[in-house]
């Protein structure tokens, strides 16, 4: 398939060409999204969800972030944040504190049983984003692939 190096300056829509590298990319990753999903659900019992927010929280010091920052930090709207924070206490996965002199604000806490289950769900997690995603590629067409994703990126930064 030849995409042409520039769209010219009138034209509005995608080419066909264009189109099939565009239904390719949302295809496959949706497909890889969710085998990798699926083998970490199976392997450590975690959501996609749950690893995400376990994932910010342990990067964090002292394992607590405020939950407005953890929606900006995961690209998350906060009503969807805090459905699933209300499932991941449920769990004991976290706990929510209140912050000093705010009352609408809260932190959320990496409980140690969310913290174990982390722990124990990311080796899995990374080994089936080997088997599912890396070793499909060569080296040189995961260089492409950062390239292109670092290219969108900078793109929807701007």
């Amino acid at each position: 398939m030849t995409i042409p190096a520039s769209v010219p300056s009138g034209r509005k829509s995608p080419t066909k060409a264009e189109l099939q590298v565009w239904r390719a990319f949302i295809e496959t990753s949706e497909q890889v999204r969710n085998a990798v999903a699926a083998r970490l659900q199976e392997d450590s019992g975690l959501s996609t969800g749950d690893y995400t927010v376990l994932l910010a929280l342990s990067e964090h010091p002292e394992q607590r972030i405020r939950s407005s920052q953890l929606a900006t930090d995961i690209a998350w709207e906060r009503s969807r944040l805090s459905h699933h924070l209300g499932r991941m206490e449920r769990r004991g996965l976290i706990h929510r504190d209140a912050v000093a002199g705010d009352s609408r604000g809260a932190e959320v806490v990496l409980t140690a049983a969310g913290a174990q289950l982390f722990r124990a769900g990311s080796p899995p997690h990374l080994h089936a984003v080997q088997d599912v995603f890396v070793r499909a590629l060569s080296p040189s067409q995961l260089a492409a692939v950062d390239d292109a994703m670092r290219s969108l990126s900078a793109h929807l930064e701007r």
